[in-house]
């Protein structure tokens, strides 16, 4: 039989009610004639409430034990579910992580992928099983101890389960209906797209579309896996949500598919720097073994030998990029006159596999930002991707004049 991943979000999980819900699209499928994987999350709020009661038992808690807890969340949705399709008269059973075995490396609570046997599962299909539910989020260490993905990861454990097994497709359901040009609370001519690129959803993903973890869609480009996003509350419709595909499978491109935004960002000038070889080593070296994320980085012109460097970093990583270059200054790694910090900014961006063939993306993206008065800060640039610094109070007016500056509203 053909094989169909589908992944249900906490909030497609949250009560009974909607596990008997989602339990009910699993049968259409199972019907339709696929074996079925589905991934499930932890009911909304589980986790952050499992979360919760670590920190308050141990501020210095082992992370082997903090993955103990808050797996346990998905365990009870996956025996939730195998139970409900029983019920249907669907053969079902429940797989945690450690029972598939899907085995990850030993950091725990960011553990990363290393395989996905196939045997297990495969065999009891052989045995009539027409459901595998599995925990998503977590998997065992080489060591045998429970281990989890990092908060979305259920996203990732549906995409590596979809590339193991040879599946169809991936079905991500969640509470939105697809991948939107933008945020529809923030522009309601935001529309839904049919179809966007790997790459596309993986910039949108790292620039702050909630809408998919960015490792599920590395892993999904990696192998190729198409994913479907669409939503648990809506009526059953085969051609329903968003299809994230190879760029060969879009016929028409427009310049650019979406607008992303972050609003959790700051920007850090290093205020005369002694510009000499080796300097920027010397910055963002010490920066990245503190932690810090940097993005994006910009250095001006050097005059009697000293230039400013400014990069950005998210909010909550300010104090300790702040921390590393005073240290790195005592140690007489670098030298700067002045460290100025601006934490009221956010990042906005255009994304869009067509501007590699379309000349004047930039150009009319800047002159959009200009008729609304709205000044730029930093910009950085890819090969499908402009994203600028500006005042976080410029946000939404941003979003919304470049999506009519491209025409957004409007399909290909």
């Amino acid at each position: 039989m053909p094989i169909l991943v589908m992944k249900f979000g906490g909030t497609s999980v949250a009560t009974l009610d909607r596990i008997k819900r989602a339990a009910k699209r699993v049968g259409r499928e199972v019907a339709n004639g696929y074996d079925v994987i589905v991934i499930v999350s932890a009911m909304s709020g589980k986790t952050n409430e499992l979360v919760g009661w670590v920190e308050e038992t141990s501020h210095l808690y082992d992370a082997r034990e903090y993955d103990a807890v808050v797996s346990s969340g998905e365990q009870v949705t996956a025996g939730l579910m195998a139970l409900t399709l029983q019920e249907m008269d669907v053969p079902a059973r429940s797989w945690q992580g450690w029972q598939v075995p899907l085995k990850t490396t030993s950091a725990h609570a960011s553990a990363r992928i290393e395989e996905i046997p196939t045997e297990n599962i495969n065999a009891k299909f052989g045995e009539g099983m027409k459901v595998a539910v599995v925990a998503g989020f977590q998997g065992i260490s080489e060591e045998g101890r429970i281990t989890t993905l990092g908060r979305g990861g259920s996203d990732t454990t549906a995409v590596a389960f979809a590339a193991a097994f040879g599946a169809e497709r991936c079905d991500i359901y969640t509470d939105v209906d697809g991948v939107y040009t933008t945020d529809p609370r923030i522009c309601d001519k935001a529309r839904k797209m049919d179809k966007i690129s790997f790459e596309e959803m993986l910039e949108l993903a790292s620039l702050g579309a909630k809408v998919l973890q960015t490792r599920s869609v590395e892993l999904a480009m990696r192998f190729k896996v198409k994913l479907r996003v669409l939503s648990s509350f809506d009526e059953y419709d085969p051609e329903a949500g968003t299809l994230v595909c190879d760029e060969e499978d879009i016929m028409e491109k427009n310049a650019v598919a979406g607008v992303a935004y972050s609003k959790d960002e700051a920007k850090i000038t290093l205020v005369s720097v002694a510009d000499r070889p080796g300097v920027s080593a010397a910055i963002f070296g010490p920066l990245a073994d503190a932690g810090v994320n940097v993005d994006m980085i910009v250095q001006n012109i050097s005059e009697e030998g000293r230039t400013d460097m400014t990069f950005s970093c998210p909010t909550n990583q300010v104090a300790r990029a702040e921390e590393a270059m005073n240290a790195a200054k005592e140690r007489g790694e670098i030298n700067f006159h002045g460290l100025v910090k601006d934490t009221d900014v956010c990042k906005i961006s255009i994304v869009g596999i067509g501007m590699r063939s379309h000349a004047g993306v930039a150009a009319k993206m800047f002159k959009a930002l200009h008729d609304e008065n709205i000044n730029i800060k930093v910009i950085t640039t890819s090969e499908i991707k402009v994203s600028v610094l500006i005042d976080r109070k410029y946000m939404e007016l941003a979003v919304q004049a470049l999506h009519d500056a491209f025409g957004l509203e409007k399909a290909a």
